[in-house]
């Protein structure tokens, strides 16, 4: 049979150099893909019921006690996190492929800090006014968490969840520098490779600057996005599969290490299994977008979820825990629950309304003037 390089025929035996074997062709799927958004806030949400339910503080007594049916489930919600790290990888490729390195900087500066700035001040406030609970940080610490710089700088955070923050934020530098090359496929084939071969390498280094870049405990999750997407433009392919499977594989042992960490948290031990399942599930249902599995779910709800994924996520830990800790004897603990749970969500409609979107609008303008 004969083989094909960019539609010249090749016969058997003849040798054919790499540069020349052209990627898959790019495939016709739609930009928008819905069901991102409803993993987004499903993601979100486990993680508030990781917060509100399973993990210790707020509540007097632990979860398990107030919420003995609903712990067990709750008590993996940790794991939307991991799902937030692999559509990040997929969403940033989505958004800037064909886009030069000032767009890059821009979509990120505006789709980061409007929500948080609000977020930080909003918190520390809620922690000064509310009595009987957490006192908030020095102003100075305060300050400095506008940067979003602290954990690097070795300042507490306003909010314990911001932590993920500093983990995106290390994702785009090292994104910024294949955005400033041109996003291809083969140039993000290679970049995959080379993060996953450094990962590998620094997983059992000693923390320092070059560890904390290349964090190899989450960076499976954005190579795994990356691929994703890749699989989605220009169709699966074996090299891509393997960047998926590698990925998974090796992000198993920090995933146990953060399982056995959350005893401590929840203060119970849960089975390891269902983080198998729910990692295996979050991968899975990846895929099943990367193949175009899922376009056609088109629900015109979704993406107003999605826009609450964010700000929902900044606001509901210390929040909501000072909530709990001044209403729990008032208030039934289940009508407490999901009374906050709903109260926050709306804060998050309002704050993507009238905080990130005007802000966001003055931002691009600024910056764009750059």
């Amino acid at each position: 049979m004969l083989g094909y390089v960019r539609g010249t025929p090749v016969q058997p035996g003849v040798s054919v150099p790499v540069q020349q074997i052209s990627p898959p062709v790019a495939s016709d799927r739609p930009r928008r893909i819905f069901v991102l958004d409803g993993l987004r806030i499903a993601a979100a949400l486990a993680v508030v019921a990781y917060h509100y339910i399973a993990r210790t503080g707020g509540w007097s007594v632990d979860g398990k006690v107030h919420f003995p049916t609903l712990f067990p489930v709750a008590a993996y919600g940790w794991l939307g996190v991991q799902l937030f790290f692999l559509i990040s990888g997929f969403v940033i490729c989505m958004s800037c492929w064909g886009k030069p390195l000032q767009y890059f900087f821009v979509s990120r500066v505006v789709r980061l800090f409007p929500a948080y700035w609000f977020a930080v001040i909003a918190t520390t406030v809620t922690l000064a006014v509310v009595p009987g609970g957490s006192h908030p940080l020095e102003l100075t610490d305060v300050v400095t968490n506008l940067t979003m710089l602290q954990e690097p700088i070795g300042v507490e955070s306003v909010d314990g969840a911001y932590w993920t923050l500093f983990a995106e934020m290390r994702f785009y530098l090292l994104f910024a520098v294949i955005a400033w090359w041109g996003l291809t496929y083969r140039r993000l084939v290679f970049f995959c490779w080379v993060w996953i071969v450094v990962s590998a390498l620094f997983s059992s280094a000693p923390e320092g600057p070059l560890q904390m870049l290349v964090m190899p405990q989450y960076s499976w999750y954005f190579i795994a996005g990356i691929a994703f997407y890749l699989m989605y433009r220009f169709r699966p392919t074996l090299m891509l599969v393997g960047i998926v499977l590698v990925s998974f594989c090796a992000s198993l042992p920090s995933t146990r290490m953060t399982w056995k960490n959350t005893a401590k948290y929840v203060g119970h031990e849960v089975p390891y299994w269902p983080v198998l399942v729910i990692v295996a599930a979050c991968f899975g249902v990846m895929a099943l977008i990367a193949c175009g599995k899922l376009s056609g779910i088109t629900w015109r709800w979704l993406p107003y979820a999605g826009s609450l994924t964010y700000p929902l996520y900044l606001l509901h830990e210390n929040i909501g825990r000072e909530m709990f800790s001044l209403l729990e004897d008032r208030v039934p603990v289940h009508v407490l629950l999901a009374s906050v749970t709903v109260a926050v969500l709306i804060a998050a409609w309002l704050v993507h309304r009238f905080v990130e979107r005007p802000v966001g609008r003055l931002l691009k303008q600024g910056l764009a003037r750059l």
